[in-house]
C-alpha cells in the first residue's frame, strides 16, 4: 500500500519557525503556488563545497518538479549523481505599505522542497520536455518537430520528488504599531503581477504568418 505523500512542513528541516502563521500545510496550496511559476532557483555545491543558485525554468508533474539543463553543465551533472539540493519558488503578490518601513513587507507565495533529483531518461525524458514546454509554453508543442536525438544527448532532465517541502503565503495588510496610526502617512498594499505585452515576430521568419491564437492567449 502507498504511503500518503507528507503535508509541507511536516519535517524539522521543513517546519516554518520565523511567522509560523504564514505556514500552509496543504499539498494542493503546494500544487498550486508550484504550477503558477515558471522560474524556479535549485542550490546545489560544488565538488569543493562551494554553494551555487541556479535559476531554472520547471514544470511540476504530479508529485515531482522536473528541470532541465546542459549535459555539460558540471553543476547539473552534480545534481544527477545525487547532490542533495533545494529549490524554492517565491510568486511576489504585491507590497505592504506601512507607516513604517520596519512594518513594510511583501505579501508573496513561496515554496521550498528538498531532496535529490532522479535522472529522466528514455521515452521518459521526451515526454518530461514536452511537459516542460507546454507549461512555458502553452499549447505551443504541438506545432513543433520532434526532438532531435543530439539534442536529446545534449540535455539532462531531472525529477525531483515533493517528499519534502515548505509552503509559506503572505496576504495580509500592514499591521503598525497602534502608536503610529495617527502618523499622517498613507498605508495600503500595491498588487503586483506578471503580464504578456504583444507578441513580436523573430526578424528572420520566412513566412507571413499570424501569431498563433494560444499565443494570444497567455496571460499572467
Amino acid at each position: 500500500m502507498a504511503t500518503a505523500p507528507l503535508a509541507p512542513g511536516s519535517t524539522d528541516r521543513t517546519r516554518v519557525r520565523r511567522l509560523p502563521e504564514k505556514a500552509v500545510s496543504e499539498r494542493d496550496v503546494l500544487h498550486r503556488v508550484l504550477d503558477a511559476g515558471l522560474v524556479g532557483h535549485v542550490a546545489v555545491s560544488d565538488d569543493q563545497g562551494r554553494p551555487y543558485v541556479l535559476p531554472v525554468a520547471y514544470a511540476r508533474d504530479g508529485d515531482r518538479v522536473l528541470i532541465h539543463g546542459s549535459t555539460g553543465s558540471r553543476l547539473f551533472r552534480a545534481l544527477a549523481a545525487g547532490a542533495p539540493t533545494c529549490l524554492t519558488v517565491t510568486l511576489l503578490d504585491g507590497l505592504v505599505v506601512a507607516r513604517s518601513a520596519f512594518e513594510s513587507s511583501m505579501n508573496y507565495r513561496s515554496a521550498m522542497v528538498f531532496g535529490i533529483c532522479e535522472v529522466v531518461e528514455g521515452d521518459a525524458k521526451a515526454a518530461a520536455l514536452d511537459l516542460l514546454t507546454d507549461h512555458l509554453l502553452p499549447g505551443r508543442r504541438a506545432d513543433l518537430r520532434p526532438h532531435k536525438k543530439k539534442e536529446l544527448a545534449a540535455t539532462l532532465v531531472l525529477a525531483l520528488p515533493l517528499d519534502e517541502t515548505s509552503v509559506k503565503v503572505s496576504a495580509n495588510h500592514p499591521t503598525d504599531d497602534e502608536d503610529d496610526l495617527d502618523t499622517p502617512v498613507w498605508a495600503g498594499t500595491v498588487p503586483l503581477g506578471e503580464t504578456y505585452y504583444d507578441a513580436v515576430p523573430a526578424p528572420d521568419l520566412r513566412f507571413d504568418l499570424p501569431v498563433p491564437e494560444y499565443v494570444r492567449a497567455w496571460r499572467r
